[in-house]
């Protein structure tokens, strides 16, 4: 079983090899859907999802953009700093899918990208942590709690049918 996936991983990486040949503008990728092939761009920005699953942006406005990288936080270590590939001119190799009718490469290993900042991206920050998120993070020290009523409190007790009168509190 594992000579078989390996077989299918080198195969897959070759594929990828033979079609680098030809990259194609980050605009053209909605027309190569389901195709293993190379895209090309600049990033124009870096966003995280406050899961940590981090974007590469090929326009201002992620919205209207024809295609995304996708980095999610599992690969982060072995790929390394993905931040520094901002306003950097890249290549991506990889299967194109749509997620939610956009356009999308899974960035999985640095292997996949070539071009001008992708020869070597930083590892990631001895202190970077993808499960915290800038000040937003769950479990937020920052969110506020409702204040609770004295007089509820009381009345409660008051009320408490297993509550026994002749013992004292």
């Amino acid at each position: 079983m594992m000579r078989g996936t390996a077989w299918i991983a080198a195969f897959a990486l070759s594929t990828a090899a033979i079609l680098r040949a030809e990259c194609f503008p980050f605009d053209k990728a909605p027309q190569h859907v389901g195709e293993i092939v190379c895209i090309r761009g600049r990033v124009l920005k870096v966003s995280a999802s406050a899961s940590g699953t981090l974007y590469l942006n090929f326009c201002e406005n992620f919205l209207n953009c024809p295609f995304t990288v996708v980095v999610l936080p599992a690969h982060l270590e072995e790929i390394g700093d993905v931040r520094s590939l901002q306003d950097h001119e890249i290549e991506i190799d990889g299967l194109v899918k749509l997620y939610n009718g956009h356009p999308e490469i899974l960035l999985v290993e640095s292997s996949q990208l070539h071009g001008e900042g992708a020869s070597h991206i930083p590892p990631l920050p001895k202190n970077y942590d993808v499960s915290v998120h800038g000040k937003f993070s769950a479990g937020s020290a920052f969110a506020r709690k409702p204040k609770r009523s004295k007089r509820k409190l009381v009345q409660a007790e008051e009320d408490d049918p297993f509550r026994d009168p002749a013992t004292p509190e």
